[in-house]
């Protein structure tokens, strides 16, 4: 064995403990941001009414319970099937980017948009009115623009992170590995 194998071993044996790190990074996050979500959202259902709005800050934010047959705000309520087959892609492409990645800013960026995504994706398929066409339960209430809930908060601190990584030139380097 030469040292070019050896330098080249090192480098695999770096490269797949790295990938791993990203994806079991990605794993845990993903599944803390899914608890997290479920529960605030059994919180939101078990002590809020329906159509009543909780001021916390004023007018610019509160706690108001809504189910949401659509996307963000409330786009295609009806295609919430189609929403649901979206979900389910997003999610996968998410783990086979965590798959190829190193690195656990990669891993906590992925985590957080996969757990977000998951936590809407359950409400879909297990909450009225059936199967795959579930309603998402929303109750952060932004102003007047829109109401929201938990997995919404973690997918866009997630996006924010993988940009903010793709402007770090480290976490750049572990993308192009």
């Amino acid at each position: 064995m030469t040292a070019q194998d050896v330098v080249v071993v090192e480098k695999t044996s770096e490269s797949s403990r790295g990938s791993g790190r990203a994806l079991g990074v990605t794993l845990a996050v993903a599944v803390l941001a899914l608890v997290i979500d479920q529960g605030s959202k059994a919180l939101a259902v078990a002590q809020l009414t329906q159509g009543e709005r909780i001021p916390l800050l004023g007018d610019l934010f509160g706690l108001s319970l809504v189910y949401n047959p659509g996307a963000a705000f409330s786009l295609g309520s009806g295609a919430t099937w189609i929403i649901t087959l979206i979900g389910v892609l997003a999610s996968a492409a998410v783990v086979a980017f965590a798959v190829r990645l190193h690195g656990a800013r990669w891993g906590l960026a992925l985590g957080l948009i996969l757990g977000g995504a998951v936590g809407n994706l359950v409400d879909r398929l297990v909450n009225p009115p059936s199967f795959a066409r579930g309603h998402v339960t929303d109750f952060l209430a932004y102003g007047d623009l829109f109401v929201g809930n938990v997995a919404d908060v973690f997918v866009v601190v997630g996006v924010g992170l993988v940009c903010l990584n793709l402007l770090l030139p480290i976490a750049r380097e572990t993308l192009n590995g």
